[in-house]
């Protein structure tokens, strides 16, 4: 029994969701899970179930719903949401699962989020998505994702606009990567972002939940300023913010030989990624005239 076989038609009227893409490495297994050229965006075609017998007419609202969408990054997967009909306590929601690798999938069970127009949980179900058959290399798929009284985190009505349904991933499962502020990527040569990545790859994983300050660099600059590079690494699933930042430099002797207080009118480190960043400590902040850097760190004071 396939999805659509007792729910109600799918109608132009305007009860979608918001599009939620995600990196296809982030939810396939295997090591080829995004492979290809990563750069024209790119714009799926519909791809029906093969046992699907649609008359004209719904051919025609799915087209419809599917022309509003927007194109995707290569090698992305995506779920969006174009109608949504409240049945029996609880909700259907009618979704095309999008998916932009160069190659035909067919994905297994996965746990859904049901989000509201903040991103807020509003419920959650795993779903048996080997049943919506293989999808073709970047095409769109229609789906029907039903969710009962006991999925829900909430006894609220669910808002006709500005849901979305999404995967859900944990923070486990998804590769740490680098997150570069828009100074860096005007800056920073290729080769020096491929450092920087390389640096992340082989640094010990983090916790779950847990944030670090690793040094990468320490200088003395001619001024008599300390400039020390770090890499701000967020291991939890969520944006941070830094308004202000106090930071100690210890140098191979142990001895702290740098503190100050860094102010920020916006700093953000992206869930999961590692930032990296200079702090410049004056002269003035400097502790002794001569230090080793042969070895040292750099932590925030608590």
């Amino acid at each position: 029994m396939f999805p659509f076989s007792k729910s109600k038609k799918v109608t132009k009227e305007n009860t979608s969701g918001i599009d939620q893409s995600f990196d296809a490495k982030d939810l396939l297994e295997g090591p080829d899970s995004a492979e290809g050229p990563e750069e024209e965006l790119v714009q799926t075609e519909i791809s029906y179930h093969p046992d699907w017998k649609l008359p004209e007419e719904e051919k025609y609202v799915y087209a419809f719903h599917h022309s509003d969408l927007k194109p995707l990054k290569p090698n992305q997967l995506s779920l969006s949401g174009i109608n949504m009909d409240k049945q029996a306590g609880g909700y259907v929601f009618v979704a095309f699962i999008r998916q932009t690798l160069s190659k035909d999938i067919q994905l297994k069970e996965m746990p859904i989020l049901l989000l509201g127009p903040n991103q807020e949980k509003l419920a959650r179900k795993v779903f048996d998505l080997s049943q919506a058959g293989v999808i073709p290399s970047k095409t769109s798929r229609p789906w029907q994702f039903a969710f009962q009284p006991k999925d829900f985190f909430t006894n609220e009505e669910i808002p006709r606009e500005g849901w979305s349904l999404a995967f859900e991933i944990k923070p486990t499962s998804r590769r740490h990567e680098l997150d570069l502020a828009d100074s860096w990527k005007q800056s920073l040569a290729e080769d020096a972002i491929e450092s920087l990545e390389k640096v992340i790859a082989n640094a010990a994983p983090l916790k779950p939940g847990e944030v670090n300050f690793m040094g990468i660099n320490a200088r003395i600059q001619g001024s008599g300023d300390l400039a020390v590079t770090v890499l701000i690494r967020n291991g939890t699933d969520k944006n941070i913010q830094f308004q202000q930042l106090p930071l100690k430099v210890e140098d191979a002797s142990g001895e702290v030989i740098a503190e100050g207080s860094f102010k920020f009118d916006s700093f953000e480190v992206k869930a999961n990624t590692s930032k990296p960043w200079t702090f410049i400590f004056p002269k003035s902040m400097v502790k002794n005239d001569v230090i080793n850097l042969s070895k040292w760190r750099v932590y925030p004071v608590q």
